[in-house]
């Protein structure tokens, strides 16, 4: 399929599949005439991509979940390099958030109390 319907079929706009295909997320083999031609398994991938995206991980550690992503749906098998990739993107969100939480009760602190 071309970019467009895979576009229309996913809800990701042509210029986003076109970075995940630069960042080495999605695969499309040029056809004689230089057009991207996506397989089935494509829809599916950017589904994954899109739900790994809205977790709040960087497309380089999609690149390394990925692999675990099964062929059938947008779901994920739990091999081990998954599970401690995925507990490490939580430690380190739950440190942000820990650091925000402080940064924000430091901000309150100089505001006057009305």
């Amino acid at each position: 399929m071309l970019i467009g319907e895979l576009s229309r079929r996913t809800g990701a706009s042509a210029r986003s599949l076109r970075y995940y295909e630069a960042q080495g997320l999605l695969r499309a083999p040029r056809g004689p005439n230089g057009y991207r031609a996506y397989d089935e398994e494509a829809v599916a991938t950017v589904a994954r991509i899109r739900a790994l995206l809205g977790a709040g991980l960087s497309t380089e550690v999609i690149r390394q979940v990925l692999p675990c992503a099964r062929d059938d749906r947008a779901g994920f098998d739990w091999c081990a390099e998954l599970r401690e990739i995925l507990d490490g993107e939580l430690a380190e969100m739950d440190e942000r958030i820990s650091a925000l939480r402080r940064s924000r009760g430091a901000l309150a602190g100089l505001l006057p109390r009305p």
